[in-house]
Order: C-alpha cells, then sequence, then structure tokens
C-alpha cells in the first residue's frame, strides 16, 4: 500500500529514523525546552516521542515481514506502542519524577544531628561516626569536641564540621 505516493515500509522508515533523532536531540536539549512542556502538563514530549518511535518500528517490521492488511499493522502498531508507552509512564517516568531530587548533602547540614561512634573516638586522635538518614548512611571521621574519650556505640552529637571532620560530644538524652 502507498500512502502520499510513498511506500509505507518507507513513512514507517522516515517516522522511525525522525523520531529517534528528536529524542536524542530532546535528550541533549530537554531541560532547555523543560520551560515550555509546564505550560501543558498533560503532555510529556519523551512519551509522545516514544509512542511515535515504537509505532514507527512496529509498523515497519510488520509491513516488511508479514502479509497482513496495512490498516492491521498501524492499528496492532498504535495498541502496542499505547501498552508500552502506558507502562514506560507508570512504571518508570512516574515514579523517577516523584523520586528524591538529589542524595547529595552539605557538610553544613550535619551541624546537630545525632550519630552513632562505630570507631572510637580517642581524647586526642580520631574515630568515625555514622549517621543515619532516610536516602542512607553517611560514615565520617570525628574528633572528640570536649577532648573526651568516646566509646564505640555510643551516641554522639555534631558540634562542628571542619575539613570534612566531625567535631562531636557525647550526646545526653534528656
Amino acid at each position: 500500500m502507498e500512502l502520499f505516493g510513498m511506500p509505507l515500509e518507507t513513512i514507517y522508515f522516515y517516522g522511525l529514523v525522525i523520531s529517534g533523532g528528536v529524542t536524542i536531540i530532546y535528550l541533549f536539549f530537554g531541560d532547555a525546552l523543560e520551560g515550555l512542556t509546564e505550560a501543558i502538563p498533560f503532555v510529556n514530549p519523551t512519551l509522545i516521542f516514544s509512542f511515535v518511535a515504537i509505532f514507527s518500528a512496529g509498523g515497519y517490521l510488520g509491513e516488511v515481514f508479514t502479509k497482513l492488511h496495512s490498516v492491521m499493522i498501524a492499528a496492532a502498531s498504535a495498541i502496542i506502542a499505547l501498552i508500552l508507552v502506558t507502562l514506560l509512564n507508570v512504571f518508570v517516568l512516574i515514579p523517577l519524577s516523584n523520586a528524591e531530587e538529589s542524595l547529595v548533602y552539605k557538610e553544613s547540614d550535619l551541624r546537630g544531628r545525632v550519630g552513632t561512634v562505630i570507631t572510637g573516638i580517642p581524647v586526642d586522635g580520631y574515630g568515625e561516626v555514622m549517621i543515619e538518614n532516610i536516602s542512607g548512611r553517611i560514615s565520617k571521621p570525628a574528633v572528640s569536641f570536649t577532648k573526651t574519650e568516646i566509646p564505640y556505640g555510643k551516641k554522639v552529637l555534631i558540634i562542628d564540621i571542619e575539613n570534612g571532620v566531625l567535631q562531636v560530644k557525647l550526646y545526653e538524652e534528656l
């Protein structure tokens, strides 16, 4: 079958190549276009490009390898593309958009936190403290702020951070 004077295989192939190229361009410049897509929240370029690419690939493969009617091939390709794009959205894009933006922390954010000594801190030496938070555990070198020995397993309060080393004192629960 022909459309616009061209065989459908060619149209599907062009659609696949163009959508693949636009997807790669969007991958590199998508952040710059992010503001444009905020105006229409239900339009997601990633989903549109994915649909066109999967539809074109399915149509091309259907035209080349099967003897089905072109309308059946287009309908099957559209259904398969719709299912795959829906799965992509539900299981990949939505969880990624709801995930924490960053697991990075600033050392100044550690001030006032409570940690556990995992390597005893001597009077004039270094030990190690582990701080737990929602995104995981952080272990950092530590010294005693009050110049007293702090044994393994004790809870400590982080007073300050100097050159990446925590200055801690024994935590006294009320």
